[in-house]
């Protein structure tokens, strides 16, 4: 999958679709999910254009490896999800079914999200 600058995420960075924003600093924003799937459901987007996680950690800058990551923490405890338990998801690639070309990780708190997978029988 490769880099599409006319994706939804690209669009909320550049401002051209609004967001209801939670965070934002030099390296991330973070918005409340459109369809939340718990009480807590944030995206957290890196402001580079990555397509994923092995996009992201081949090809970004140590600074903004380190401040998504940063950003990423501060937003789950800003939200007030560190207490009871949170999960961070990041689906790269088809398989995953990543659907939008741009590195994001969701944050889901608010209640017992349940065993994370169902049960792989082989």
């Amino acid at each position: 999958m490769s880099y599409d600058n006319d994706n939804i995420f690209a669009k909320i960075l550049r401002g051209e679709i609004p967001c209801d924003k939670v965070f934002e600093d030099d390296y991330a924003l973070a918005f409340r999910d459109i369809n939340p799937q718990a009480p807590i459901h944030v995206l957290v987007i890196p402001k580079g254009a990555y397509v994923d996680m092995d996009d992201f950690s081949a090809n970004g800058t140590d600074s903004e490896i380190i401040g998504f990551m940063r950003a990423t923490g501060q937003v789950a405890r800003e939200l007030g999800a560190v207490h009871g338990g949170y999960r961070l998801l990041a689906n790269n690639g088809a398989d995953a079914n990543q659907e939008v070309p741009h590195l994001h990780v969701h944050i889901f708190a608010g209640r017992n999200l349940g065993p994370m997978l169902k049960r792989f029988d082989g």
